[in-house]
């Protein structure tokens, strides 16, 4: 058996209705997944299951999302060797009183990207580490105009963590 990390982008299903976490859990568990647990209640999943591609394992859970809950996601997946580089490769982990995100994308973004992002960046500071796009706001980041430019079209599929977060899924890994 083997640990993953599963990223729902989204858990809002519609109007006023959210996924709930122990739905999620349920869900990957009817599809063989085992010790299967959640961090926070914004679609992060641990689970163990066999040793596969994680793309096969993303596949999986977005068919199984879309048929339980009526709503297709993009559901971003790493095997617990993979979440622990991340977790290790934080730019930004030493500073103090800083909001720092990291966009974990399917595909690895090219370092151009940070170049294309320029036009909305104020006083963020940003670095892509093994393709993905970690951010330090500084401050706030619900106030500045980076936010918009990281969309799915823009980017490709990927979904923002914060770095409470991506330490508490890499504590969870027990490793």
């Amino acid at each position: 058996m083997k640990t993953y990390v599963a990223l729902l982008h989204s858990i809002v299903l519609g109007a006023g209705r959210r996924v709930v976490m122990s739905d999620l859990r349920a869900m990957a568990e009817e599809l063989g997944f085992s010790n299967t647990r959640t961090l926070v209640a914004t679609g992060n999943l641990v689970f163990e299951a066999e040793e596969q591609p994680v793309a096969e394992i993303e596949a999986l859970l977005e068919a199984r999302f879309a048929a339980a809950f009526g709503k297709s996601v993009d559901i971003i997946g790493r095997d617990a060797e993979a979440w622990l580089k991340l977790a290790a490769g934080n730019p930004f982990k030493d500073e103090k009183d800083s909001e720092v995100i990291v966009r974990v994308m399917r595909e690895r973004l090219a370092p151009s990207v940070i170049a294309m992002l320029d036009r909305k960046r104020s006083t963020e500071r940003m670095a892509i580490v093994d393709g993905d796009l970690w951010i330090d706001f500084g401050g706030k980041a619900s106030e500045t105009r980076l936010l918009s430019a990281l969309t799915t079209k823009r980017l490709g599929v990927g979904t923002l963590r914060n770095w409470n977060t991506v330490r508490g899924l890499a504590e969870m890994i027990g490793r």
